[in-house]
């Protein structure tokens, strides 16, 4: 070997365990990619990692405990941990059940992140590093990918701690925003999910400033940002599939519903009404307009047959009646929500709601639930059965193996389903050439309470 010959180091690796929602994940795989911009390698697991990083979440009592848990099972497994995110917010809580940590941070403290890392394990490349540009670090599959549009939250709602924890509403310009979202559908990305904790809000807090975008003004807002969403094409000239999450149903959601017709924006609405109740409403300090909301929903099927609405519920809110309850139940039966998940009332520490008088039982909490979902998944087994014979498209998630007779098994997704927190379309007879990413027309054969079944149209 020539003597003068240098050798470099190894690098240094980073694990990552990412809890709680997307926005987290986005956190996550922001901090990995400029820790790899940095020299740093990552390792898929604990045995090999320099430090492991613990993304947190700290928005119920029982997602610290996961939190808590995750630190634990690092310490444990590797020793070496750095925390960061929503309950990186209690320092003194996590350093007094796990001393050892080495940092904590909060959520989306990139930089004290980054710095923290470089303490405790420096990078070993020096000067001597990949010159070549590296693509951006996803945790999710290359086919889809979670936009976030701002950080932070201008509502007060007395069960929530996200402005505590995350601030007040920023919105990111929208230049950065379109760029980001061109680099994901040219880098392979077929469906954008678009998330951030209000993303109706997006630009109030910069006046909804405009920005030159291919030589045109666009505003920070949502309607604008959808529009320009929607004139993204794939590599194979197709529209990515582009989904609304955390959707306030403020007026202006109205003139999203036409570019949802005209195919620029997947027909999918995430909207967190979290009860009906008009009483209810106003002791969680939220908008209490659930009629009008019935007649919106009319306005947008009529406009949209094919809208997806999904939501979420609270059941057991402090004070919360029999009567209250079987509000909310007249309210979902009409509304006739396509996708609804459901809550148990939980404190927060920190929360309003913690003060508020006549809490509900937890026997009665967990009987109003069952009830809930009962109704819920009622409504949807009736909707999902009449797409029965329809042919409609599916982005697939998974290609399985071949089984004895030669089948081979495939999971995807409708126009109705977002990825982890929907159902699923599972098709048989998928041919030898199918791809995790690939939007294909699926003929639906049979259908659950959750999910649809069918084979892809020849």
């Amino acid at each position: 070997m020539n003597s003068n010959s240098t050798t470099l180091p190894d690098q240094k690796r980073v694990g990552m365990v990412s809890l709680g929602c997307p926005k987290a994940l986005v956190d996550s795989e922001r901090i990995l990619t400029r820790l790899r911009a940095d020299g740093y390698a990552m390792s898929p697991d604990y045995a090999g990692a320099d430090v492991v990083l613990v993304n947190t979440c700290g928005f119920l009592d029982s997602a610290k405990e996961e939190s808590l848990a995750a630190i634990g099972e690092a310490i444990s497994e590797n020793g070496r941990v750095i925390v960061t995110g929503c309950m990186g917010e209690e320092a003194d809580a996590i350093r007094a059940a796990h001393p050892q940590v080495l940092a904590v941070t909060g959520a989306h403290q990139y930089e004290q992140v980054v710095e923290a890392v470089h303490e405790h394990a420096p990078p070993s490349q020096g000067p001597f590093v990949d010159l070549i540009p590296q693509p951006d670090i996803k945790l999710t599959p290359r086919h889809y990918s979670y936009l976030k549009i701002s950080e932070g939250c201008n509502h007060s709602c007395a069960f929530c701690i996200i402005p505590q924890l995350r601030g007040k509403l920023a919105s990111r310009r929208i230049d950065a925003v379109l760029r980001e979202a061109e680099k994901l559908v040219a880098a392979g990305t077929k469906e954008l999910l678009v998330i951030s904790q209000d993303t109706s809000a997006y630009g109030v807090d910069t006046r909804h400033e405009e920005r030159d975008w291919k030589g045109s003004p666009v505003r920070a807002h949502m309607t604008d940002l959808a529009r320009e969403l929607g004139k993204l094409r794939t590599a194979d000239d197709r529209a990515p599939w582009v989904r609304l999450h955390y959707v306030y149903p403020y007026p202006h959601v109205d003139r999203v519903i036409p570019l949802m017709a005209e195919g620029l924006l997947t027909p999918y609405l995430d909207i967190p009404f979290q009860h009906a109740s008009p009483r209810v409403l106003k002791l969680m300090k939220r908008p209490a307009n659930e009629a009008k909301v019935l007649d919106r929903l009319k306005g947008w099927r009529d406009i949209c047959p094919d809208i997806a609405v999904r939501s979420s519920f609270v059941v057991g809110f402090p004070g919360e009646t029999e009567d209250d309850f079987k509000y909310l139940v007249d309210w979902l039966e009409e509304a006739q929500l396509d996708r609804v998940g459901a809550f148990r009332f939980e404190p927060v520490e920190g929360a309003a709601a913690n003060d508020l008088p006549d809490p509900v039982p937890e026997e009665v909490k967990e009987e109003r639930y069952a009830r809930l979902m009962e109704v819920t998944e009622r409504i949807s087994a009736a909707k999902l059965t009449a797409k029965i014979g329809r042919t409609i498209p599916v982005i697939i998630d998974e290609v399985g193996e071949p089984d004895e007779d030669g089948d081979i098994g495939a999971t995807g997704r409708s126009e109705a389903d977002a990825p982890e927190i929907d159902g699923a379309v599972y098709l048989r007879n998928a041919p030898d050439t199918l791809l995790p990413g690939d939007i294909v027309d699926a003929v639906i054969e049979d259908a659950d309470a959750h999910d649809l079944f069918g084979a892809i149209a020849r």
